[in-house]
């Protein structure tokens, strides 16, 4: 495919995902067909009622679950993975993770190999925590997805892993 065709095909998907224009601004989304939209504000509804649902019963935030989770799957793991896995910057992380170290959910230690490097897991009490919220996570999912059959759940999942898997081409470099 030649590059002049790719970018027609590309001007042409964004005016479908337009609902027209605007005299006095030009084109303008239509939110019921731009799937970035849409992700970002499932995204963001999950997130902010899961932080209350969590922090209300748990006593954990949506971003203390994420990585609590996290450590579940892959104990040890340094700072830099979580922030890698979950998409965060480093900031976030690390104060998320002094104020889970204080609250005795996770230990952090030194790599002896590497003094800069840092293994984080979780504790007892962090574990027991987890253990305690992946019970409601898998409800919240179960309630989210009860609108979809077995099939389009494995589907959904597929299409959002390709999704996932592609987004290196819209975080790099981008020409206009």
């Amino acid at each position: 495919m030649s590059e002049q065709t790719g970018k027609s095909r590309g001007a042409k998907a964004q005016a479908q995902a337009t609902k027209g224009q605007d005299p006095d601004h030009g084109l303008t989304l239509d939110l019921d067909r731009y799937v970035p939209a849409f992700i970002t504000f499932i995204a963001n509804k999950l997130s902010n009622s899961a932080t209350a649902f969590y922090q209300r019963n748990f006593g954990v935030n949506v971003t203390e679950w994420r990585i609590m989770s996290l450590l579940a799957i892959e104990p040890g793991i340094p700072a830099s993975r979580i922030c890698s896995v979950i998409g965060f910057d480093k900031g976030p992380v690390s104060r998320t993770l002094a104020a889970m170290k204080k609250r005795g959910l996770i230990a952090i230690r030194s790599d002896p190999a590497d003094g800069r490097s840092h293994s984080i897991a979780l504790t007892t009490k962090g574990r027991a925590t987890h253990d305690r919220v992946i019970i409601a996570a898998l409800e919240r999912e179960r309630r989210l997805l009860s609108c979809l059959d077995k099939q389009e759940q494995e589907l959904l999942i597929v299409l959002l892993r390709r999704i996932h898997d592609n987004l290196g081409a819209v975080t790099g470099p981008m020409e206009p």
